[in-house]
């Protein structure tokens, strides 16, 4: 098989998460810099057939990316990457084994996630009750309440419709990765903003829930710019993204004693690996609070 027909089983499997899988176009983007990455590697090795990938070469491309100073998150990432593709080639026939299937991820310690604290997060909200007009306060609340309140990615905020968020019944239904959707409960302070804001909404056509003054909906932009604006108002901490209010939201629930697996459904993870991240969180804080107060610390 010649080069080009493995760059096309690349086009052919991008094709397929986007389209059948309806993988986010921002993880879409992540497999075509891995794989694309991983061609340019082939490319220099003059290997021109899928059947002359083994495990081996896959091997010395971790070697290749190690050198390129390149995090163990980062390296692990792209052999993930790499695992899918071939998993996708192995079903079109193209080749029975998975070159990649048996090489282990590189060991790292994973980071711990930023967050700010209950006090912080009410703080905030002080903060935006006194800034800007009756409506832009009321909008940015609203934002902020459904960020940390219902633990919610920006893409699921921006994306949500007005059918979606029914306050009368305290739930959010989400549309979240992988075109999955869930429902989440909310909170009776957080319904009676979300009431208080459409109340503000000005144009009652508009499909979007979340719109400007002017009409138009708000995009990433502006809930990265204004979530960054009060954060650091409240913290020090390094990252001021809206992350970070889905990270404190979940460990404020585990360590005020939620079940985990009912955090993974409301964070909407496909994996109870990727929540338990939040109990390291919690312990790290419960240590911090007992060295700081405990008279046996």
């Amino acid at each position: 098989m010649s080069q080009s027909l493995i760059s096309n089983l690349i086009d052919d499997f991008l094709k397929e998460i986007e389209s059948v899988r309806r993988y986010s176009i921002n993880t879409v983007n992540s497999y075509k810099k891995d794989l694309s990455q991983f061609l340019e590697f082939l490319n220099s090795k003059d290997v021109s057939s899928i059947n002359e990938i083994n495990e081996k070469r896959i091997r010395l491309f971790l070697v290749y990316l190690n050198r390129q100073n390149l995090s163990k998150s980062t390296i692990s990432r792209k052999l993930s990457s790499l695992r899918s593709f071939f998993d996708f080639v192995s079903i079109q026939n193209e080749k029975a084994d998975n070159p990649a299937k048996k090489i282990p991820n590189p060991k790292f310690k994973r980071k711990l996630p930023s967050t700010i604290n209950l006090d912080s997060y009410d703080k905030i909200i002080r903060l935006i009750g006194e800034d800007g007009d009756v409506f832009r306060r009321n909008l940015n609340t609203a934002i902020f309440e459904l960020l940390y309140g219902c633990s919610l990615r920006v893409s699921e905020l921006c994306s949500l419709k007005v059918h979606d968020v029914d306050p009368a019944n305290y739930t959010v239904k989400v549309l979240g990765k992988g075109s999955k959707y869930r429902i989440i409960p909310m909170g009776r302070k957080s319904a009676e903003i979300i009431k208080q804001y459409l109340s503000l909404r000005n144009n009652k056509t508009a499909k979007n829930f979340f719109i400007q003054k002017n009409g138009n909906p708000i995009d990433r932009w502006y809930v990265y710019r204004l979530v960054k604006k009060y954060i650091r108002l409240v913290s020090d901490i390094e990252q001021k993204s809206p992350h970070v209010l889905r990270h404190s939201s979940a460990t404020e629930m585990l360590n005020r004693g939620a079940d985990l697996m009912a955090v993974k459904e409301i964070l909407g993870h496909v994996n109870l690996s990727t929540t338990q991240i939040y109990t390291h969180v919690s312990v790290e804080q419960l240590k911090k609070s007992y060295k700081s107060a405990h008279p046996k610390s």
